[in-house]
């Protein structure tokens, strides 16, 4: 075994990624002009064959050129941040950088199109730059301490992806040149790009080299870092500050390319670079491999292929499964002991039944609202309830959504309590991810799907993701860090599933980003009927588990002790949560916070126990739910919000006060 270790070293792994990249560059030169002008064509356009000349020139040699430059900063810029955080699940796409870039440069090219005459690189520099405040400003209360850090950006990352769905829903025409770049584009027309990179990529690692002695005191705790004279936040601000830049470069020229600074650094550390000046050599250059040969393989097998696929997307795809398999590998500070997450936040109410009643009037009047009260042409305006011609179009929009409320707020509150992780929920940890692939895979694969297919669909993409989920952190003791790591990638994932669907132009792209956004618009009532009862039935299914639930956060050894089975009460109870999950996200999209924000309000009001919190919880989803269609509807009337992105909204931004609690 020790001899296995010492041979699997970080030389050896860029040799073994090197090799074939060699072969496909030469393939690809062989192919198109001959070796050694191919080689000559990279440094001037000859006159004879003029037309390969060109694309050799002006496109191929450059695009190799972007790969290696985009690999290798973002590889860099990622282990600046595991080195800063301590944290190996730290890097540009999981702190919120790359979103913020994306958005910013979607927000300028509709608002202040001049801002990208002026440079488009620093306006994605302002959008990764305003992500990463924003990530400083939620944790630097507790010193930027990493976990905190961690789950601050990955909040942040899903809130900017929903203010972008919400730009790309109203504006797809103006948006379409947008779709394939923010997937990931290596695509070049000449030199430019590279050139521009080059320099500040080159600046940006003598920068990391310079602060090399100063980062390597972070190895050590705070406390010893400090009594060294070592001023943590501003140590910690430069060199995230110094990976935001890189990012930023990144970004603005290529795209949002996922996993190569998460996957890059975790490799040469498995491979043995144990010091940081390793990391940073082996790691830069492993990304830039890493990129390169990936991009070269599309390139070899594009033609086979019915449509383009974005290199971004590739890469969050194949970088996955390679997260999934570090995952039990990687050594990660423990959080919370199991038991203690769940009876950490707010007080157990004297009469919960009595508190029932009151939020059970309160979705009451909701109702009421959603249904008589809204804007027209005359302005707003109260309707009779025999007022059946807009009636009938907003009683199933009600229907669906309290429904989907319902089901997501017991989902959450179900897998909250099994793992006593109070950041747990279907969306945090990629189950309505998982689902919304295998619902993607259903529309697309599948002529005609039912809803039955499509509900059976989700459910088995659910049951998979929880598999993974269970596989892969049960000897940990489920511990919330490789929970979250295990949900981060599903849900790239499902990303570059999602990337795919978009930028390949097909028309069924077009439903595929309606019903992602959680749109209940073309519920009908027969539907809506269907969604309320299975979310009542399947509330009801889980009274009888309420002993499982207040049990089973014990531990095993005392839940074994009162004859409970752990093994077959948690499997019941997560294909309960895979069935509740995908039935919501079949209505409202994978994009809802309402599975880890009704299970929180619930127990801040006093919801204690687990009947009761089952109870409360439910309540309080199917109000945020019915509240979130209602404002979709009416904050831009004519035009609307689907409930879905609203609820994300709403969800994100209690999240994320709810980070400065920790």
């Amino acid at each position: 075994m020790l001899a296995e270790r010492v041979r699997f070293t970080p030389g050896r792994v860029c040799l073994f990624l090197a090799l074939p990249l060699l072969g496909l560059v030469l393939f690809a030169l062989q192919a198109q002009q001959g070796i050694v002008e191919g080689v000559l064509a990279a440094f001037e356009a000859s006159s004879s064959q003029a037309s390969k000349s060109l694309l050799l020139h002006y496109s191929w040699w450059p695009r190799l050129a972007m790969s290696l430059l985009a690999g290798g900063g973002l590889a860099l810029a990622g282990v600046l941040m595991q080195q800063v955080l301590r944290n190996p699940i730290a890097a540009p796409t999981t702190l919120g950088v790359a979103s913020g870039a994306n958005l910013a440069l979607m927000a300028a090219t509709l608002m202040a199109p001049g801002l990208l005459v002026l440079g488009r690189e620093w306006v994605a520099l302002a959008g990764g730059g305003l992500a990463m405040g924003l990530v400083f400003l939620l944790a630097w209360r507790r010193g930027l301490a990493p976990m905190v850090v961690v789950l601050a950006g990955l909040v942040v990352n899903l809130y900017f992806g929903a203010l972008a769905m919400v730009l790309l829903l109203f504006h797809q025409e103006a948006l379409k040149g947008l779709l394939i770049w923010g997937a990931g584009s290596l695509s070049q027309n000449g030199w430019d790009d590279v050139v521009y990179l080059l320099p500040r990529l080159a600046l940006s690692a003598l920068a990391a080299w310079l602060l090399l002695r100063p980062l390597t005191i972070l190895e050590l705790d705070d406390a010893s870092a400090r009594s060294l004279g070592i001023s943590l936040k501003h140590l910690r601000l430069a060199g995230l500050g110094l990976a935001v830049f890189i990012t930023g470069c990144v970004v603005s020229v290529v795209g949002i390319i996922g996993f190569i600074g998460l996957a890059a650094p975790n490799i040469v550390r498995l491979a043995g670079a144990r010091r940081l000046g390793q990391r940073v050599v082996w790691s830069t250059l492993l990304g830039a491999l890493l990129l390169a040969t990936t991009d070269q393989f599309l390139q070899r097998f594009s033609g086979a292929l019915p449509t383009l696929i974005p290199t971004g997307a590739t890469t969050a795809a194949l970088g996955a499964p390679l997260l999934l398999w570090l995952i039990p590998r990687l050594r990660l500070a423990g959080g919370q002991p199991p038991g203690g997450a769940t009876g950490s936040f707010g007080r157990r109410h004297p009469a919960p039944g009595r508190l029932a009643t009151g939020l059970a009037l309160g979705l009451f009047v909701m109702i009421l609202v959603a249904l008589l009260l809204g804007q027209g042409a005359a302005g707003w305006q109260w309707l009779s309830p025999g007022d059946w011609d807009v009636m009938e179009w907003r009683l199933p929009r009600m229907l669906a959504a309290a429904g989907s409320g319902i089901m997501l707020a017991i989902a959450g509150t179900l897998i909250q309590r099994l793992t006593s992780n109070p950041m747990a929920s279907p969306e945090i940890l990629g189950i309505s991810g998982g689902s919304a692939i295998a619902l993607i895979a259903a529309i697309f694969l599948v002529p005609s799907p039912g809803n039955l297919t499509l509900v059976a669909a989700g459910t088995l993409g659910a049951l998979i993701t929880l598999c993974v989920l269970i596989v892969l952190n049960r000897r940990s003791g489920y511990l919330p860090e490789r929970l979250l790591l295990t949900g981060v990638a599903m849900t790239a994932l499902f990303d570059a599933v999602r990337s795919y669907v978009l930028a390949g132009g097909d028309p069924r792209g077009q439903q595929v980003i309606a019903w992602l956004s959680g749109s209940t618009y073309y519920v009908d009532l027969s539907s809506a009927l269907v969604v309320i009862v299975v979310a009542v039935c399947l509330a009801l299914a889980t009274r009888p588990f309420a002993r499982w639930l207040d049990i089973l956060p014990l531990g095993a050894p005392t839940a074994r002790s009162l004859g409970i089975g752990v093994d077959r009460s948690r499997l019941a109870l997560l294909g309960l949560v895979a069935l509740l999950t995908a039935c919501a996200t079949l209505v409202v999209g994978p994009l809802s916070f309402v599975g880890l924000l009704a299970p929180h309000m619930a127990r801040l009001m006093g919801f204690s126990r687990a009947g009761a919190h089952l109870l409360g919880a439910s309540l309080v989803g199917a109000v945020l739910m019915v509240t979130a269609d209602w404002l979709g509807r009416q904050l831009l009337f004519p035009q609307e919000i689907p409930a879905g992105l609203v609820a994300s909204l709403l969800g994100g931004a209690y999240f994320m006060w709810g980070l400065r609690r920790l």
